[in-house]
């Protein structure tokens, strides 16, 4: 059925749902499993005349970003094994979410998408956005969506 199932995770509680879902489908059908953390690109200040940062704080603060990840998604892999699921881990940097998960997923030939939505409606989804509504309005992709 499927062969390579593609899980963001972010490291939160409601990642770790669409963590746990991923590796029992990746089970129950002998798929491999890629976990997928976006990094953003460079850090961003948002206030009017915030001070611009020195390049070896941008250095350091991106490297710290990349450990997160890659702790985010070794424990997906860990989980996996416990499962005796293959699991690849990957992070992505973009600051577009979204697109990053889509082109991931394009890129490592996975052919479902498994991620998690906090559901939000009406005015809290149009302030804060969704990244799994921006996920299921353009990817090619099947993509599961957990709540």
């Amino acid at each position: 059925m499927y062969k390579r199932i593609l899980v963001a995770t972010d490291g939160s509680k409601l990642s770790q749902k669409a963590v746990e879902h991923a590796l029992s489908l990746a089970d129950l059908t002998g798929a491999e499993v890629v976990a997928l953390k976006v990094v953003p690109r460079y850090p961003q200040t948002y206030f009017e005349g915030g001070v611009t940062l020195a390049a070896s704080e941008v250095a350091r603060i991106e490297k710290q970003w990349q450990t997160e990840a890659m702790d985010a998604v070794n424990a997906v892999k860990a989980a996996g094994q416990l499962m005796e699921v293959k699991v690849k881990p990957v992070t992505a940097k973009g600051d577009l979410i979204a697109e990053a998960i889509i082109a991931t997923a394009k890129k490592q030939k996975c052919d479902l998408i498994v991620m998690a939505s906090h559901g939000r409606r009406g005015i809290k989804r149009l302030l804060l956005g969704s990244e799994t509504q921006q996920v299921l309005t353009h990817s090619h992709t099947p993509v599961l969506v957990l709540r």
